[in-house]
């Protein structure tokens, strides 16, 4: 199944990809695609539903981000060993971990907004695995099946307020708007090997990033498994897999994102995104 969430910012409404792309309206079978609607037992209840008797959602709605009520928002670094090698740092010998504020989760194509004071705003394609049941000290040959889907996620990152100072790398992560997820949450059911998909990325329609997540350092079964012994992961969590290579940070010299660029990226079988970037209204 592809579950969607469309509606204005705060009033998302659950919708289902019917198999024409049309979307189906399923606010009358769950109340959001949040929480216990991604345990086993929810999913399995979805997908006996017809999607030819739900509501069609007219017109072209704003998508919203594909989960809802993000508890955790966790993400890799480093774990694709050109990307270490790019960013000049070593394949780190098991995950590095760190995390994204909630409040940076947005819609697949809402406008980024760069935050006062950034120069080195920068993209991220990355693998979302988004968490079906209460995991806790699982094994990876278990692991996968913690798992209730996939998306996309572009990993924005300001990388002056990552690196540089106290170098602590949350706050180059969380500005608002830094975490566009989406468009659909693709089940796991439709995903048979995570490790065996095409994601890239693309500024302006120059294609800075084209990798694979077969060429990631730790599977997603190992990081589901590996988080699972530091913190409990819930249903509607997400972890963001990490990058490939092909950042602005890496190029030579490097280029960062400005307002008017325009990023579009996608993941096999996952969907597309794309973003304006926009300067701060607050600023």
């Amino acid at each position: 199944m592809k579950l969607v969430r469309f509606g204005n910012i705060g009033e998302e409404r659950p919708a289902i990809v019917d198999a024409d792309g049309a979307l189906r309206d399923l606010s009358g079978v769950v109340g959001d695609i949040a929480g216990g609607t991604l345990l086993p037992a929810s999913l399995e209840r979805l997908r006996a539903v017809n999607p030819k008797e739900l509501p069609l959602v007219a017109g072209t709605p704003r998508i919203g981000a594909c989960v809802g009520n993000v508890g955790k928002f966790i993400c890799i670094g480093l774990n694709y060993s050109d990307h270490a090698a790019e960013s000049g740092m070593a394949v780190p010998t098991e995950p590095v971990i760190f995390m994204k504020a909630t409040s940076a989760v947005c819609g697949p194509y809402d406008d980024v907004i760069i935050p006062r004071g950034s120069k080195k705003t920068d993209w991220e394609v990355e693998l979302g695995v988004v968490i079906g049941k209460e995991t806790r000290y699982v094994t990876e040959e278990v692991a996968l099946s913690h798992v209730a889907g996939y998306c996309v996620v572009n990993d924005v990152s300001e990388r002056a307020f990552q690196l540089e100072g106290t170098g602590q790398w949350v706050k180059g992560k969380s500005a608002d708007t830094f975490g566009p997820i989406g468009p659909w949450l693709v089940t796991a059911d439709e995903v048979p090997d995570p490790q065996a998909l095409n994601l890239w990325l693309e500024v302006d329609g120059h294609k800075y990033q084209n990798g694979s997540t077969g060429t990631m350092v730790f599977g997603v079964a190992h990081l589901v498994s590996y988080l699972s012994r530091f913190m409990s992961l819930q249903p509607g969590d997400i972890i963001s897999t990490g990058t490939p290579p092909g950042v602005g940070h890496g190029q030579k010299p490097p280029i960062y994102l400005r307002s008017g660029n325009v990023m579009r990226l996608g993941i096999e079988g996952l969907g597309e995104q794309r973003q304006t970037l926009v300067p701060c209204q607050f600023c």
